[in-house]
């Protein structure tokens, strides 16, 4: 599945913009999805913290019902005990009655505010006025729940429950019950499923009042970042936190008589009643895997029925660009039909490319066979005035008139060779310069040079590719330029004469010829000075740069053209 991903410039291909536009139509649907999956995530884990308060308000049942029934108990008392304080026996004795039918408390007493308590169960009485507890109820003045863990009276670790008594808002005192810790142990604890790892109640202000495991071990797993008196104004809720041993712990906290004691449980972050709203949480990924899956199928299905076969036809149409051969086989099975109707399009169409060129390459066979002809024809035509022209030379009467022509005859065999060339070679638009001028400058000195003359005769040639146009230029000019080297370097027999022929590359499109020869020491006869119009003409059709550099000993001759790849210019004269 893998062929159906895009190439280097993924974002032009057909791949990124369907699954970009795929993207853009499920972009409503998902953020729907997404908002729905939120609101159910955030319900159930809403839920999750009821079923943890639920919980803990069961879990603090057996404390809750004895710390309420106590505060119950001591508001009933206040209202006895503010008619019968003054008598200290009737009230200690009421008390007393009291404490032995209920059989929770240790100590019921009742304080006046000087600190004085005369009005006790056990019939003692005590200066309470630097009781810490004491203390602690004439600043708050209000009703409060402390814990007494070395008590002087009781002997034992009790809750103190103090309600104040107030008589036409006066404050007379305060109704004290104490209940000891050991009830709280022996309650009957509900049978529940989940347990918590710790439950523990605490006053307003923060001071831990009953737990139902070790004090200590509770006291560990109490938050570590705020005091636990700022959690009783969160009662109600459900708090994430650090214990003091770094974990991370939940916090339920309810009120058992609001503004005074609270109730807490504590619990890991993993317990299974959050479990569900763990997950839920995780449900919001739900919409992204749905896309990502839409996404999977959707190139699954995209590659599976059109990008496969497109890269196929697309191999197709570059083998025949590059090898002009036709699929060997078709697409067919389950491609759909807009691609095969493509395939079928794409063969017809090659097929009719192959016919075309066919017809084409048989026509320029034809044209390049027809041009070879007339090139032939013009050779044999050029050859049959030449043989013309030598017998009229072997005719002529007079040495001038039989020079004449026998240049003219030169000129005529050199464009000859020329046609011969463009005949022979297979590429009718290119001559090889230099297998051109070798052929023109054997057949000059095949006739001007005699045997025996010991002149050295230099040819270096360059395969430089000439057009048609300069082809027939250059070898007039050849002709000419070897013809007066051979008549100057003829004079002056006993010298041993030389003559160089070179034409070579002297840039990527300029190339040089040369023709030069050394001079006699005798009287040369003089020309008409045609032979140098003609170079020169020649050498202008060539667009070139005619040079001549004449020396005691030598003379030498050069033109500097241009060979262009591409046709160039050539001036009419």
């Amino acid at each position: 599945m893998t062929s159906g991903f895009p190439g280097t410039d993924i974002f032009r291909g057909l791949t990124f913009r369907v699954l970009l536009f795929l993207s853009l139509a499920l972009l409503p649907i998902g953020l729907i999805s997404v908002v729905q999956t939120r609101e159910i995530a955030e319900q159930n884990i809403m839920n999750a913290e009821l079923s943890l308060l639920a919980i803990t308000e069961q879990a603090s049942s057996s404390e809750s019902g004895l710390i309420q029934e106590a505060f119950g108990g001591a508001d009933a008392l206040a209202s006895v005990v503010n008619l019968i304080k003054a008598d200290s026996f009737s009230c200690s004795a009421f008390l007393r009655e009291y404490q032995k039918s209920s059989n929770l408390y240790t100590l019921v007493s009742f304080v006046r505010v000087d600190g004085q308590m005369e009005c006790v169960s056990n019939g003692i009485a005590t200066d309470m006025s630097e009781n810490p507890i004491y203390k602690k109820l004439m600043q708050s003045k209000k009703r409060t729940a402390n814990i007494s863990l070395r008590p002087s009276i009781s002997k034992e670790v009790v809750l103190i429950v103090s309600v104040p008594l107030r008589v036409d808002g006066e404050l007379l005192g305060f109704v004290n019950m104490s209940i000891p810790e050991r009830v709280f142990r022996e309650a009957v604890e509900l049978d529940l499923e989940v347990r918590p790892t710790a439950m523990v109640t605490f006053n307003a202000e923060g001071d831990i009042l009953t737990t139902e495991n070790d004090r200590d071990r509770a006291s560990q797993e109490m938050p570590a970042v705020q005091e636990l008196k700022w959690y009783a104004g969160q009662s109600g809720g459900v708090i994430r936190a650090k214990n003091l041993q770094g974990d991370d712990r939940l916090y339920a906290i309810l009120p058992i008589v609001p503004g005074v004691v609270y109730a807490m449980s504590v619990w890991p972050e993993n317990s299974p009643l959050l479990t569900a709203g763990a997950s839920t949480r995780l449900n919001l990924v739900l919409p992204v895997i749905m896309w990502i899956a839409s996404l999977i199928v959707a190139f699954w299905a995209l590659n599976r029925l059109a990008i496969k076969h497109i890269r196929k036809l697309g191999r197709q149409m570059r083998h025949f660009a590059l090898n002009r051969t036709l699929p060997r086989t078709t697409l067919s099975g389950v491609v759909p039909t807009e691609i095969v109707n493509m395939e079928e399009a794409f063969v017809g169409m090659a097929e009719s490319i192959l016919r075309d060129e066919a017809k084409l390459e048989d026509n320029l066979r034809q044209k390049n066979i027809l041009l070879k002809e007339v090139h032939h024809r013009v050779k044999n035509n050029l050859q049959l005035i030449s043989s013309i022209m030598n017998m009229q030379i072997r005719q002529a009467s007079t040495p001038d008139a039989k020079r004449v022509l026998q240049r003219l005859q030169d000129r005529i065999l050199s464009l000859a060779t020329v046609h011969k060339s463009l005949y022979q070679n297979d590429n009718l638009t290119r001559v090889d310069g230099g297998v051109l001028m070798h052929e023109i400058v054997n057949q000059l000195l095949s006739v001007g040079l005699p045997s025996g003359s010991g002149i050295t005769v230099t040819q270096k040639y360059e395969a430089i590719q000439l057009d048609p146009d300069d082809a027939a230029p250059l070898t007039l000019l050849v002709s000419e330029a070897v013809t007066n080297a051979l008549k100057y370097v003829a004079v002056g027999q006993a010298d041993k004469g030389r003559i160089e022929v070179t034409l070579k590359y002297t840039g990527p499109e300029m190339a040089l010829l040369t023709v030069s020869n050394s001079t006699g020491h005798g009287d040369v006869e003089k020309g008409t000075g045609l032979g140098s119009r003609l170079i020169n003409a020649f050498s202008r059709q060539l667009n070139g740069q005619f040079k001549i550099n004449e020396e005691p000993n030598s003379y030498t001759l050069s033109v500097e053209f241009p060979v262009p790849l591409k046709s160039k210019i050539v001036y009419d004269y």
